[in-house]
């Protein structure tokens, strides 16, 4: 049976469909005295009928799951799964009436694998044949229709440019400067990043405005009553200017899934729960991941090795608010907003800046530093430029103690230093030539206290994110001796058949490399945005599989990108020399709650709505805090069913024929990491002592 009429099954259909396909089951279902009895009946009917083994085993970890109570770590709260009994009782024609479909059709696709029935996979014609579907930014219809998007916002700029009282800014006009002179120095302003940010759109009404009223009456109300709660809005012109509002041409849904809030977003905010709870912070108290931090906001940290730094400055802004953003939650309360003149840099900023840095040097782990916010390159040059040569003199004073430390007692040394952005993609015009020359001398003069690696972290969610402005931020970029890695969000626009495969062609191309593909994380709020687990798995598997390296050819390419000039050109003779059409560097994980990221699981269990109750393992591939031996392993339920993931891509336009392989996976395993991600050896023997970390006793 076709996807699409499976999809749309009553109840009593969707039985009839048992009866048809499995009748077996529906046989020891009605032979059966009771759950029990009907699960060892089941384990009997899947062991002797000699079926596909791995379908027999997911069954039967469905069977032991079936009755036990477990703990549910994003939650923090304690569920019993019930699938098996749920379906005897199902078959037996005693459900609930209210039930929905959605639990039915996916333990319906577990059985049927048993059959060995399972849909054929993607080719690599086929996964080519849906990566040519998706625009970029450097297409020639996409630059026509910015262009026409950039001729109706100038008029619209220029207009709100003259309703400006603060004549103190730079972008005003002179009194008795004509239409003409005003179009051209609006035009001049426009690859001026700071005009952007001053006139970046904060309003429902606004916003339609400069979409050319595009919007619908119900979006303009979901938006007004996100802006009544308090709801922050922020999207510059230049942005705005990539979206398509007219009829025809490219699909923009993956852009507009980041500006567009979602009726469940706007639903919730006010009670969104921190995802990640390392994120949560007491004076004096170890964060979910056991680690002691300093007071304030200022410093995130869950694994031994690495922690991110967001500065008290406009560091702490973004040129863009995503709307699937993990720090919507800080959002709510306060510590990240876009009131600029708030956020300029204090002097206690300074003060503050050397007590973090002391933090990192007097901690024996940590070697590398992610700047971020917010926007590491919202942060002014002067600003940023004192960060990070506090950074080095950091690293310089942590090398020289260590010259005085035994060998097997010397701390970690910094290796590495990252700086978060979306800038590239939101708002390419920020990287200009005083940028680069500081991020260059960094670069030298760091490199001579140990510092070996400097990357830009950045974030395109779409190709046609990858405009000829982006084109230029990024070879800029790449001059100063940086390279540049890219993390996607897999949202339900992004996980569309050969759209990511699209993106790593593009960036590819242009000299980045791919870091992390991650799973959307957190509550009810994203629901609209959650891909499955399983999306993200079937897409490793059977798209991202044909830009796999193996070992050696990783291996080679990562040491060439560490000593090259120019990423861009070594990338492209690297792909055509092995015949690849992209890079498959990053990895498909989720952010587990406290303890990292991994793609580890297997199902063993489903909601009465249809949500997979997945076992998360560990990343073997990493350190992880200590805590993780007492954590054991993680429950998660998905926010979302298989069924409803696919009913949504078929909204889009999606055919769900071309997903039908995805109820098979059930499972994960998390990749090996790129070389280039993994931290070079020191040339001594560091401690194995963990500094500013503190278990409890007892964990639940």
């Amino acid at each position: 049976m076709k996807q699409k009429k499976m999809l749309s099954l009553t109840l009593s259909q969707l039985k009839q469909l048992y009866q048809n396909e499995i009748p077996e089951l529906v046989h020891i279902a009605r032979e059966s005295k009771g759950t029990d009895h009907f699960k060892q009946k089941l384990e009997i009917l899947i062991t002797n009928m000699g079926l596909l083994e791995e379908a027999v085993e997911q069954i039967r970890l469905l069977i032991d799951f079936d009755g036990k109570e477990i703990h549910e770590l994003s939650t923090d709260k304690s569920i019993k799964i019930f699938s098996i009994t749920i379906l005897y009782q199902f078959l037996l024609g005693k459900e609930d009436e209210e039930l929905e479909t959605d639990l039915f059709l996916d333990l319906f696709q577990q059985f049927k694998r048993t059959r060995k029935t399972s849909p054929p996979a993607a080719t690599r014609n086929k996964v080519k044949s849906w990566s040519a579907r998706w625009a970029t930014g450097l297409d020639k219809d996409v630059r026509k229709i910015r262009a026409q998007n950039k001729e109706r916002m100038i008029h619209i700029l220029i207009q709100k440019v003259e309703q400006r009282k603060n004549t103190a800014s730079r972008f005003h006009f002179d009194n008795g400067m004509s239409y003409e002179v005003k179009y051209q120095r609006v035009n001049e302003w426009w690859n001026d990043f700071r005009f952007h940010l001053s006139m970046a759109v904060k309003s429902p009404t606004e916003l339609n405005r400069f979409l050319d009223h595009s919007l619908s009456s119900e979006t303009m109300y979901l938006l007004t009553t996100a802006r009544k709660k308090g709801m922050p809005f922020f999207a510059t012109p230049y942005y705005l200017s990539l979206l398509n509002c007219t009829k025809s041409g490219y699909d923009d849904e993956a852009l507009r899934s980041y500006i567009l809030y979602s009726p469940q977003l706007v639903e919730t905010y006010g009670q969104i729960r921190a995802w990640e709870r390392e994120d949560i912070i007491e004076p004096g108290k170890p964060n979910a991941a056991g680690w002691i931090l300093p007071d304030g906001h200022n410093i995130h940290r869950r694994y031994p090795e690495v922690a991110i730094l967001i500065p008290d400055t406009m560091g702490r802004a973004c040129g863009g608010l995503c709307a699937s953003c993990q720090r919507m939650y800080d959002f709510q309360s306060k510590r990240l907003n876009f009131e600029f003149d708030a956020l300029r840099p204090k002097e206690t900023w300074e003060h503050k800046q050397r007590r973090l840095m002391n933090y990192f040097e007097k901690d024996t782990q940590l070697r590398d530093i992610l700047i971020t916010g917010g926007d590491a390159l919202m942060a002014q040059n002067k600003t940023l430029k004192a960060m990070l040569y506090a950074v080095y003199r950091m690293a310089a004073r942590k090398q020289k103690a260590n010259l005085n430390r035994p060998d097997g007692e010397k701390y970690a040394e910094l290796q590495r230093v990252r700086l978060g952005s979306r800038l590239p993609a939101y708002l390419p015009m920020r990287i200009d030539d005083e940028l680069i020359d500081i991020l260059r001398e960094f670069r030298e003069k760091a490199a001579t206290k140990g510092i070996r690696q400097f990357i830009i972290q950045t974030h395109f969610q779409s190709p046609l994110e990858v405009t000829p402005e982006a084109e230029e931020a990024i070879r800029k970029l790449l001059s100063a001796g940086w390279l540049i890695t890219n993390q996607l969000v897999y949202n339900v626009a992004a996980s569309r058949r050969g759209h990511t495969t699209k993106l790593r062609q593009i960036l590819n191309q242009l000299g980045v490399v791919c870091y992390y593909t991650f799973s959307v994380k957190g509550f009810e709020e994203n629901n609209a945005v959650f891909t499955p687990n399983s999306r993200s798995i079937q897409e490793q598997q059977e798209e991202k599989a044909i830009g796999i390296l193996d070992n050696e050819e990783a291996l080679r390419l990562s040491t060439q990108l560490e000593s090259t000039h120019d990423p861009a050109a070594t990338i492209q003779r690297f792909m055509r020399k092995h015949h690849l059409p992209f890079l498959a560097t990053d990895r498909n994980v989720l952010n587990l709650p406290a303890i990292g990221k991994s793609m580890t699981f297997k199902l063993v269990g489903v909601t009465e709505e249809g949500k997979r109750i997945l076992l998360f393992d560990h990343d073997n591939t990493r350190k992880h805090s200590p805590i993780i031996d007492k954590l054991g392993k993680v429950f998660i339920v998905e926010n979302k069913s298989i069924a409803a993931y696919l009913r949504q891509l078929q909204s889009m336009g999606e055919d769900a024929e071309d997903y039908a392989s995805i109820w098979n996976y059930t499972e994960g395993k998390t990749e090996r990491r790129f070389n280039l991600y993994e931290y070079p050896d020191f040339e001594f023997q560091t401690t194995t002592k963990m500094s500013n970390l503190e278990i409890p006793e007892h964990i639940e």
